[in-house]
């Protein structure tokens, strides 16, 4: 097993053997690497080397480091998409050939805080309706989701069990969301949303923020989700300008 030179900067070899390791199950998810020492004896490179290939790994979330107890294989995230592409928590479940739910927890009607004023051109006296749901795969909580929308613009009898708000708001008022304005950001354990996503301890959170604007650039949803980060992965497609 042991690592054998090429031309490459040995901790980049370190990385593909333990890719590869990974890849043909002899290292599974979620189960423990041997410690530094036995695994740098097995690679044949010092103890620095095989550091600075578990720290990339880390970086790229395939193995998870927790203090005092070991270096772990992180699952695969269950579900991928562009963050480019405008795409329902909803479609993204059902993309993974799993089935979506729903669980309802709480729908009030509020006036608008200054951002939420700011962020859709509110009147002072203009309610917004917050919406917070848990969004399920095969029954497991993975998305928490904050919704935010303007009083005027939902439909009078809004369903709770619909999977989709993006659907609901195309369905049953005419308003296509045509894009929206994200921004990402990572999160570590919180103390509300977490157990409530029934995360481990170490478990990140990647909390995505979105403005949804319909076809004549009005905002009219704004939401805050929080994906558990070892279900979900996200990439964007950049372009050389």
């Amino acid at each position: 097993m042991s690592i054998k030179s090429d031309n490459r900067h040995l901790y980049l070899q370190v990385i593909d053997r333990l890719k590869q390791n990974i890849e043909e199950g002899v290292y599974k998810e979620r189960e423990k690497l041997p410690s530094e020492f036995d695994l740098a004896k097995q690679l044949g490179v010092s103890r620095a080397t095989l550091r600075e290939a578990l720290r990339i790994l880390e970086e790229e979330n395939v193995i998870i480091r927790r203090h005092g107890v070991g270096t772990f294989v992180n699952a695969k995230p269950l579900f991928t998409s562009g963050i480019e592409q405008l795409s329902s928590v909803t479609n993204m479940i059902l993309q993974a050939g799993m089935k979506p739910g729903t669980i309802f927890l709480s729908s009030s009607t509020q006036l608008p805080a200054e951002e939420d004023i700011r962020r859709f051109s509110l009147e002072e006296e203009e309610a917004i309706v917050v919406t917070e749901r848990v969004r399920t795969a095969n029954g497991e909580p993975v998305v928490y989701c904050i919704d935010k929308m303007p009083v005027r613009i939902l439909p009078e009898a809004l369903s709770h069990q619909e999977e989709s708000l993006l659907s609901i708001l195309e369905n049953q008022t005419g308003r296509r969301i045509t894009y929206a304005v994200a921004q990402i950001e990572p999160l570590g354990y919180h103390d509300k949303i977490s157990p409530i996503l029934e995360c481990d301890p170490e478990t990140a959170l990647l909390v995505l923020k979105q403005m949804h604007f319909d076809e004549a650039d009005e905002p009219i949803l704004y939401s805050v989700n929080y994906f558990k980060a070892d279900k979900f992965s996200f990439k964007v497609l950049r372009k050389r300008v």
